[in-house]
């Protein structure tokens, strides 16, 4: 899978200040909105009612929020790399600083698991998590995760 057919250079932010996971949420719900023509605050409910079912801190630092999105066809990402890692609540209760957030259409719900799968993949390469966090700039931090 491309993962450059749902994650956008506009989507992608390095060095973000953010000092909680729900200022996290919020940031995504942010920079997602405008992209597919949707509120934020419905976003952000989204990954928030995820969370709530359990963290989607996946350890080593990493996280992939995912939601659902209603009346869109389109699936998008935001791909965060925290200037200080956030307490997540992670399995492995260590702070997040990479965060891929997903938000996929209601109905795609194979696709969802699909590209969560294939980031999840890609997440765990050591030498691409180590490449993410060294970025210093949005255009790096994309052209890490979409090579």
């Amino acid at each position: 899978m491309q993962l450059s057919t749902i994650l956008s250079l506009d989507c992608t932010k390095s060095a973000v200040q953010c000092s909680s996971k729900k200022r996290a949420l919020e940031l995504i719900s942010e920079i997602a909105a405008p992209k597919i023509g949707q509120n934020s605050q419905d976003l952000f409910e989204s990954l928030l009612s995820r969370e709530k079912m359990g963290s989607t801190g996946i350890g080593n630092g990493i996280a992939i929020p995912h939601g659902r999105i209603f009346n869109c066809d389109n699936a998008v990402a935001v791909l965060l790399q925290c200037q200080e890692p956030i307490e997540f609540d992670a399995i492995d209760n260590r702070p997040v600083d990479v965060l891929f957030a997903l938000l996929v259409p209601d109905e795609q719900c194979k696709f969802h698991l699909q590209t969560l799968s294939c980031v999840a993949e890609k997440l765990n390469d050591k030498h691409v998590l180590r490449q993410l966090r060294h970025a210093e700039s949005d255009q790096d931090l994309y052209q890490i995760f979409t090579s």
